[in-house]
């Protein structure tokens, strides 16, 4: 859950409901919210110098290579992901174990090849808004972070996302349940 505001936001309901579904449907889950990880956000050198990575993006790290698919719920906040998701990401995509550059400078592996990913990004604003206004706002987790690594991705937005109504949200929350229960 990528939210930083863990409680009471329809981000965390979405990954309750997910998380539930899924659970009934017999998969496995392991479940992280952002908000309550103990980490630097800061990348202080780049990539220069690896910072040596603190117990909840260890855990983390070793919940990424467990999974078959991943899943991330999270809203837009100046068109993009809260800054605290980036430093996450940041400080737990680091070369050896999302990626490995070829020592020629000719590409790289994908070393999280093999997943899935499916990616809930709420915005309060309809979504086709956002994307001609100020463009794609979902390449950056889509393309440049999963699928860089390796993930096939699907996107799923939920536009207006704080004007919904209650039969607006149950349609939502049923789509999710049945796309948790299929693994998607």
């Amino acid at each position: 859950m990528g939210n930083p505001d863990k409680e009471g936001t329809l981000s965390s309901q979405i990954a309750d409901v997910y998380e539930q579904s899924a659970r009934e449907a017999g998969h496995d889950v392991r479940r992280t919210n952002l908000g309550d990880l103990q980490f630097d956000p800061i990348l202080h050198k780049g990539y220069k110098e690896i910072q040596p990575l603190e117990p909840d993006l260890l855990k983390l790290q070793e919940d990424m290579k467990w999974s078959d698919h991943f899943v991330l719920i999270y809203p837009v906040w100046w068109s993009a992901m809260p800054a605290l998701l980036k430093g996450m990401i940041d400080r737990a995509w680091v070369p050896g174990f999302a990626f490995h550059f070829h020592k020629d400078g000719m590409g790289w592996d994908k070393l999280l090849a093999g997943r899935t990913a499916r990616i809930f990004i709420l915005s309060k604003n309809w979504p086709l808004i956002i994307t001609t206004l100020f463009g794609d706002y979902t390449n950056e987790i889509s393309r440049a972070i999963l699928g860089f690594s390796g993930f096939k991705v699907k996107i799923s937005e939920v536009g207006m996302s704080e004007k919904l109504n209650d039969h607006q949200k149950a349609d939502w929350m049923k789509k999710i349940a049945v796309l948790a229960k299929q693994g998607k």
